[in-house]
């Protein structure tokens, strides 16, 4: 019973909250760093009312997923980084907000391409905002960056990355149109479900993934028939928020080891690999548990009575209702983004490489791996 659990300093959730966020920021400091999406027109409510309450907001926006570069490039004269969008927005702004504290470049500090030292001073204060229900970065210890010169994705990483504030409206995500509904919100549930099995899995993420699984196999079908149905965009943020704190303190597995060389060496939103992968690697790793570890089948019979409801399912219907789950919500195969046989080996090199690989229940061969990708395209 002896763990850690660690998680943003504090935690708003609710719609309008980000109504409470100028106050907050005031608090903090003066000088904000605003980091957004492409389009920093999204924020621009929010930088009204920042600079109403008297905190000055330097605009920072982040096309697609944030690059070592564009970490470079941010300003760092900066007391407050405030970071308003999906997962790249608020991960680009957690690195920022490390490095303004840090001396050096990011590569001092990053994870397999970098030297890997440790981030010893505690990042300036960050508040993260997700307009997105999947990521739970708001809620996460560390930030993803792509590298294009080694066609890899790596992480900075440290307690001291925590934001001090994450705010979780769910009225932010109202507009998401489908596919971003789609993909984003099976990465939720990819970060309930692979932490649930994790080899690093505690009795504080359990219950965080019992109840998140069970929200979002109810919520999830329900937004992508109707996207203006608020009560289940609510739960999706609740799911997603859930499922960042289950990840940042026991692990993910499989589906997240391909989904960073695959962001990495293509031009594919990691939610949608995410959701490409995921009935895939259930099947696998379910075969595999039931050949090797059978003793660990039974937290995939409680996955699969989570999301069917039903108390008599069994592993095998879990991978069933993803599979078909996956076709209702019309996920895109990997090969929509280039991947093609030819880069199997190199992608199952990563990918068994990869940090969040260390997590998976069972040590799965190499082809096995292959079997993953290959349903996947």
């Amino acid at each position: 019973m002896r763990f850690e659990f660690a998680t943003a300093h504090r935690v708003l959730f609710g719609e309008g909250t980000i109504r409470d966020v100028p106050s907050a920021a005031g608090c903090f400091g003066r000088r904000a760093l605003l980091v957004t999406g492409a389009n920093p027109q999204r924020a621009a409510g929010l930088r009204e009312s920042l600079e109403a309450a008297g905190v000055a907001c330097r605009p920072f926006p982040i096309s697609g997923e944030p690059t070592i570069d564009q970490i470079r490039e941010a300003p760092r004269d900066c007391d407050l980084v405030i970071a308003m969008g999906g997962g790249s927005a608020l991960d680009a702004g957690k690195a920022i907000a490390a490095m303004i504290a840090n001396p050096g470049d990011p590569l001092d500090y990053l994870e397999v391409i970098g030297r890997g030292q440790p981030l010893r001073v505690p990042a300036v204060p960050c508040i993260a905002i997700p307009t997105t229900a999947g990521t739970g970065s708001e809620v996460t210890r560390n930030a993803v960056l792509a590298s294009p010169q080694f066609r890899v994705k790596a992480s900075l990483r440290s307690a001291g990355m925590l934001p001090r504030l994450a705010v979780v409206d769910p009225e932010l995500t109202y507009s998401l149109p489908p596919a971003v509904t789609a993909a984003t919100g099976l990465d939720a549930l990819t970060q309930l479900i692979e932490p649930y099995v994790s080899i690093r899995a505690n009795s504080m993420t359990d219950a965080l993934c019992v109840a998140g699984i069970r929200c979002a196999a109810r919520a999830l079908p329900r937004v992508w028939a109707d996207p203006a149905d608020c009560e289940a965009r609510a739960q999706m943020s609740w799911a997603s928020l859930l499922g960042g704190m289950a990840l940042a303190n026991a692990g993910l597995g499989a589906v997240h080891g391909f989904a960073a060389p695959i962001g990495g060496m293509f031009l594919a939103p990691h939610g949608a690999v995410c959701a490409a992968v995921l009935p895939h690697a259930i099947d696998v790793n379910v075969r595999a548990v039931r050949s090797r570890a059978p003793e660990k089948l039974v937290r995939f019979d409680e996955i699969a009575r989570l999301l069917t409801a039903n108390p008599r399912a069994t592993a095998i219907d879990a991978v069933v209702w993803i599979g078909e789950l996956v076709r209702r919500l019309e996920i895109p195969p990997l090969c929509t983004y280039g991947v093609t046989d030819a880069d199997m080996p190199v992608l199952v090199e990563k990918a068994a490489q990869a940090s969040s690989m260390k997590g998976n229940p069972i040590a799965l061969t190499r082809d096995e791996l292959a079997e993953i990708v290959s349903r996947a395209l």
